[in-house]
């Protein structure tokens, strides 16, 4: 092929033509190559499982799951798990695989090899859906043999079921043990703030809060009773002083009867008692009991001055030593009387002013104490939420937890078993005999093209227009000789104009 020239259709066809024979035995060859080599390989068996993941039977609203990882990151950490050498080494000794080379060869290159034929792949949720979420996943094991290999992928697959719910539950009880721990502690300061508030309630009992306004209502009745207690002392001490008086006046009459004298009448001294009952009845009734006790005193004086009277009709000479009349005693009882309520007046005002300057010291206090009491109910009231908050959490926990030890939450289910591997999956014969065809073909052309390229040979007048830089003036057709001829004859170029 003449350099520097652009080739057409036309041209790579003549080409194609010329070249036919080296491209069909290479493409031949090449097919014929990557057959034999399908039958020369070492064949391998694919068994395969599909797994599906389950949502859980009880809907979430209900019982919030514990596990709230994404199935995918807990497929992938599952995976390197099961196929680590801690995993894979058993299933090694337990399936007697590779027994030619145990001994030989380190077990972890073992364990590689058996990791390199498994592989786990996760299943696409279907084309115009919105599913969330994993949805299933698949495990091929290719093995040598097709038994082990069927074996292999049963055993793979029980691993990740048994993987699942072992750390499903795990991760339930480790969430609930955890709960469970914090729920304790929480109940501890819980009962911590409980103590002290308790013992802050007892210390200042009657100045919280909440009693301000008892504190307050109750002094309003204090000071009432305050003031009951002073005009009752107030009328005592009035009574007193007349009852008082009186006795004098009595006394002297009853003292001037004795010795013969008698500086005023008895109708006087009735006179002066019934003075003294209408003084009484002025602020008492008829009911009361200084009033009746008064009225008994001016009979009895009555019955005195007649007894009195009769004794000196007779002449008989005053007697001395003589017992007080029952009015004079009657004053002295009541006097005495009066001295009884005075003092339980005097005695009371001063308990009504203790309790006043208490229930004052409660309300002056009340303002620190209710910061106090505040800051300590506060206290109270954030450990006890935090405490049910941490109550609810862990009773979900444990529901959830129940829920994983019954099976009711998120399985993995095997919707097709390992399947038995019935002709081998490597090598393919059809892949391999259509990849060395087109191996050879490509090799074909690759040398077509070298030979082409390195050939010079002027076969047109495009080639001499090309090679010379001239128009062609005219072309001998080719002339077919026969074969004497062909011999000795030399092959005809087309003529150019020098």
């Amino acid at each position: 092929m003449v350099p520097q020239q652009e080739l057409t259709i036309q041209d790579y066809i003549t080409i194609l033509q010329r070249r036919w024979a080296l491209i069909t035995i290479l493409a031949v060859v090449g097919g014929g190559m990557g057959f034999g080599a399908s039958q020369v390989l070492p064949k391998r068996y694919s068994s395969e499982t599909v797994v599906l993941v389950e949502r859980p039977t009880v809907p979430g609203d209900l019982v919030k799951p514990v596990v709230t990882a994404d199935t995918s990151q807990r497929l992938a950490t599952m995976q390197q798990e099961i196929l680590s050498r801690t995993r894979l080494e058993p299933v090694i000794h337990k399936l007697s695989l590779y027994t030619a080379d145990i001994g030989q060869m380190p077990m972890d290159d073992l364990v590689s090899r058996l990791r390199k034929n498994i592989e786990v792949t996760p299943v696409q949720p279907m084309a115009r859906t919105n599913a969330q979420g994993l949805s299933g996943f698949s495990i091929s094991v290719s093995f040598g043999d097709p038994d082990l290999a069927q074996q292999i992928c049963s055993t793979v697959t029980s691993m990740f079921l048994d993987e699942n719910l072992s750390v499903r539950r795990r991760q339930a009880e480790t969430t609930t043990d955890f709960l469970s721990n914090q729920l304790e502690t929480a109940k501890g300061k819980l009962d911590e703030q409980d103590s002290r508030l308790a013992a802050f309630q007892r210390s200042h009992l009657g100045a919280l809060p909440d009693d301000q306004d008892m504190n307050l209502n109750v002094l309003g009745g204090l000071a009432s009773q305050l003031d009951a207690a002073t005009q009752a002392m107030s009328r005592a001490q009035q009574d007193k002083t007349f009852a008082e008086s009186s006795l004098s006046q009595q006394r002297a009459a009853w003292q001037a009867t004795l010795e013969g004298r008698n500086p005023e009448t008895h109708e006087q001294q009735i006179a002066a008692l019934e003075a003294q009952l209408t003084a009484l009845k002025s602020k008492y009734t008829d009911d009361h009991p200084d009033v009746v006790r008064l009225k008994s005193d001016i009979a009895a004086a009555k019955r005195m001055a007649e007894a009195i009277d009769e004794r000196n009709a007779a002449g008989e000479a005053p007697v001395t030593g003589q017992a007080e009349p029952a009015p004079i005693q009657s004053l002295r009882a009541q006097i005495h009387q009066y001295d009884q309520v005075i003092q339980d007046r005097t005695n009371q005002q001063e308990e009504i002013h203790r309790r006043i300057r208490l229930y004052q010291a409660r309300v002056e206090a009340s303002p620190t104490i209710e910061q106090e009491y505040k800051a300590l109910t506060r206290d109270y009231q954030s450990a006890l939420e935090f405490y049910n908050t941490l109550l609810k959490q862990r009773d979900l926990a444990a529901m959830a937890t129940d829920l994983e030890r019954q099976k009711q939450s998120e399985q993995f289910r095997v919707l097709d078993p390992a399947s038995y591997p019935d002709r081998p999956s490597f090598p393919d014969r059809t892949k391999f005999s259509l990849g060395g065809l087109a191996g050879g073909l490509a090799l074909g052309v690759g040398l077509t093209l070298l030979l082409e390229m390195r050939d010079t040979s002027v076969r047109n007048d495009r080639d001499i227009e090309s090679l010379l830089h001239l128009p062609v003036l005219a072309v001998v057709p080719t002339l077919k000789a026969t074969s004497s001829q062909a011999k000795t004859s030399q092959p005809l170029v087309p003529m150019a104009r020098a």
